[in-house]
């Protein structure tokens, strides 16, 4: 029996490489089971990783090839490459044709008889380096053992949640494939085929640890004090950086400082763990960005100065409070949470609808950090401000059927009515409700707006925005160089959009909130050959985006690196299934439509585990039993059911009756 590696393209890695063919080498390492591994070149794409070697195993008599025409084939395919139909490659590698990595390996098998075969890929820094680590794995004992490692790390940390409900394609994702996507993907190698860049964003990686505060707090604290460390005496932060290299790029992003006191009050809210409020982080310094500077890239500098994560979360907010434009809403400055927008406000008078409604939020959650350290004049200071933007935000965002975008340099507004593209954007409309800022009865019409304008049922996709921009003058930024129905511009932005599914929950809209869940889920655009040739992404990780226009309406754009993976699984587990932790409290406020006959959940909280039980009776008065016993209908001030969290080594089970 042959046994072949998928065959995978690393055109851009080769490409980048200066080395002509007749320095390229090919070296073998001794492996395991008497088998050979063909090392990776050593490539120089900065100086810091100029001696970077990879390397690949596989257990037998082996052959491999960089040439990607000699694995496929003239006739062949990569469903049926050529290379399947003889034994032995021609071991040859380097810049000379269209690259991949294939390799062979030829394995003797008696009848009967079955072996585990350890596929081994690793890389390091130097050619000494990544040696030493292919001998340390060179037997399959060895890889035995952290192959078991490894599966006894992921069984542990993704059962921290399990759940059962009436979709087995939510059960499929929200049981493993969505955190293990975050946490693998998006924080530990930050890069993918689709995005090779290895960077940590300022933005990117808060929000994805927030997907983890079930399973692994400590993730999300321990990115919290990271990225306090990379922000500027001033306040602003680094939009990202590269901890290899130690430089980073400034920028005018206006959105990325305020993710921190976002993640900072979610982390307290779940955990309880007001002490991370005293931990001492340092802030950078450089030169300012001057007038004629949109961004930098620079080094990271250390100020010498440090301040506590309150400090920290303070400046930021306050930066972002002293950039307020002529309508009393934050400057957009060279972008918000959309990249895309880069020019809106690059002149300094644009304004963003959205990041009004993200700064009332936030407003709204530092209230009580304040409070709690008896910086009453700061949370009095907070509550005034974010009264006096709400009202700017209904005063000048309000255009009679949906919430505007943002205002430009030029003075014309985005999203309104009027406009003749980007007519309406999802993301101020389903924050307009997750703020809680917008007079119910307009986050009502918002949101149905929302539905009528961006949700494609016939394709199955939510736009972020439509129409696309095309020839909207002065251009919005970068955003219209996409095609119309591309990323950014129209597509389903998936990120963006799931923040409909929370705002439609917070509306208590069960039925709008699992529609488009469903929508966005993978394996309901997979399940025929029809819809996998349409799709043409994994039915087992969220696309970052998917068309909207023809021909290629309904395909996914790149998928893995993306951060809609860790909202996905937020906006099902605590919105959907109203799974929320609360320090010590655990709430079930569900928000499912009445075809759902219920659901279950087992939530491991230390040595306990919490089996519990939903069962819809549509509308009928709530009833809450813990182990049996019928206890008073415990609420707060949100009105929802709660049970008290025990670490005792228990089995508990609760049981939901609504």
């Amino acid at each position: 029996m042959r046994v072949f590696p998928r065959e995978r393209d690393f055109r851009d890695s080769l490409a980048s490489s200066g080395h002509p063919p007749e320095q390229e080498e090919s070296r073998g390492i001794p492996g395991f089971h008497g088998g050979s591994i063909p090392a990776g070149r050593e490539r120089g794409t900065a100086d810091q990783f100029r001696d970077a070697s990879s390397f690949s195993g596989v257990p037998g008599e082996i052959s491999w090839t960089g040439d990607r025409y000699e694995f496929i084939g003239r006739y062949g395919s990569a469903e049926q490459p050529a290379a399947m139909a003889r034994t032995g490659l021609s071991c040859r590698t380097g810049a000379f044709s269209e690259p991949c990595g294939a390799v062979q390996a030829k394995i003797r098998l008696d009848p009967g008889e079955e072996r585990e075969v350890y596929i081994l890929l690793g890389c390091e820094d130097s050619k000494e380096k990544a040696l030493r680590l292919a001998k340390q794995y060179g037997s399959a004992s060895v890889c035995s053992r952290a192959f078991a490692e490894a599966v006894s790390f992921w069984a542990h940390h993704l059962g921290q949640l399990q759940v059962s409900t009436p979709s087995p394609e939510t059960d499929v994702l929200l049981n493993g494939w969505l955190l293990y996507q975050t946490l693998s993907c998006r924080m530990w190698a930050r890069t993918a085929f689709y995005q090779a860049g290895g960077a940590f964003g300022f933005r990117d990686q808060l929000q994805d640890s927030l997907a983890l505060l079930h399973a692994m707090p400590e993730k999300t604290r321990e990115q919290i004090l990271r990225h306090a460390a990379h922000q500027y005496l001033e306040g602003d932060v680094q939009h990202w950086w590269h901890e290899e290299t130690k430089r980073g790029i400034r920028t005018r992003f206006s959105d990325d400082l305020l993710w921190l006191p976002y993640a900072v009050s979610r982390y307290i809210e779940h955990t309880g763990d007001v002490s991370v409020l005293d931990e001492i982080a340092p802030y950078l310094k450089s030169e300012s960005l001057s007038e004629e500077e949109q961004e930098r890239y620079e080094e990271t500098v250390p100020s010498g100065e440090a301040g506590s994560i309150y400090e920290h979360c303070l400046r930021a907010i306050d930066f972002a409070l002293s950039r307020v434009g002529e309508h009393g809403l934050p400057l957009i400055g060279g972008g918000d949470w959309n990249d895309g927008l880069n020019l809106v406000g690059i002149k300094g008078r644009g304004e963003s609808v959205w990041l009004g409604w993200f700064l009332c939020e936030i407003l709204n959650r530092f209230f009580r950090p304040c409070e709690m350290r008896k910086d009453m004049k700061k949370a009095e200071e907070y509550r005034e401000i974010r009264r006096r933007m709400a009202e700017s935000l209904n005063g000048h965002g309000w255009d009679g059927q949906w919430y505007r975008r943002a205002f430009t340099d030029s003075g014309k507004w985005l999203g309104s009515v009027q406009s003749e593209e980007c007519r309406i954007d999802a993301i101020a409309q389903a924050w307009s409700v997750i703020s809680e800022a917008a007079p119910k009865e307009r986050a009502l019409q918002a949101m149905d707006s929302f539905a009528r304008e961006l949700v494609d049922k016939e394709a199955g996709i939510v736009k972020l925005l439509t129409p696309a921009f095309e020839r909207t003058e002065p251009r919005p930024g970068y955003i219209q160089s996409y095609p119309p129905g591309i990323r950014e511009n129209g597509s389903q932005y998936t990120h963006g959009v799931i923040w409909g599914i929370i705002a439609w929950c917070k509306l208590g809209n069960g039925e709008k909130a699992v529609e488009i869940f469903e929508m966005l889920n993978p394996i309901n655009h997979t399940r025929t050959e029809k819809e996998v040739r349409i799709y043409a992404g994994e039915p087992y990780a969220i696309a970052a985006d998917v068309y909207s226009a023809e021909p290629n309406r309904g395909r996914a754009g790149w998928t893995w690196y993306t951060g809609s993976a860790g909202w996905y699984y937020q906006a099902g587990v605590e919105w959907i299934l109203g799974i929320r932790r609360r320090a010590n409290r655990l709430y079930i406020d569900p928000r499912i439509p009445a075809d759902w006959p219920g659901f279950s959940v087992t939530y491991r909280f230390g040595g306990t585990r919490y089996l519990i039980t939903v069962i819809n009776r549509s509308g009928k008065e709530k009833e809450l039993t813990v182990d049996g016993e019928k206890i008073p209908f415990p609420t707060d001030e949100s009105g929802a059911p709660f049970v008290e969290l025990k670490d005792d080594g228990a089995d508990h089970r609760v049981e939901l009756r609504m």
